[in-house]
């Protein structure tokens, strides 16, 4: 039988919508994807898609160390960005967080994010 365990952290934004923060199944942390909300104030980090990729990791780093794992053992990740002319940028900051082996990744630009937001970043880890 499979054991499927929903994710809560304080620490990460709240579901805006009827989802959760994530699932552990089978090993796996499935991560919703992280907007650049601080979880304190719900409000969108300032507008530069550094501040806002900063925001959106740390909330990354936020649901994976509260399944008990680390940013080490994400094995995938799919990016979102508003405009894909920021790529470069965002790849600074994103290379901030992952220094050593950098997960696979999928990247997906010019659309629209929820709240606004520059960009959103979903994970899937190992616990």
């Amino acid at each position: 039988m499979t054991e499927i365990k929903v994710l809560s952290t304080n620490n990460a934004p709240a579901a805006i919508g009827p989802y959760v923060q994530g699932k552990i199944v089978n090993g796996l942390l499935f991560a919703s994807g992280q907007i650049p909300l601080d979880p304190k104030t719900g409000l969108l980090a300032e507008e530069s898609i550094e501040a806002q990729a900063r925001q959106a990791l740390n909330n990354v780093k936020a649901l994976v160390e509260a399944a008990g794992s680390s940013l080490d053992k994400v094995v995938k990740t799919t990016c979102f960005l508003k405009n894909i002319s920021d790529f470069a940028e965002f790849n600074k900051v994103y290379a901030e967080f992952f220094k050593e082996v950098p997960p696979a990744r999928s990247c997906v630009g010019n659309i629209d994010l929820p709240k606004g937001a520059l960009c959103e970043i979903e994970v899937v880890a190992a616990v």
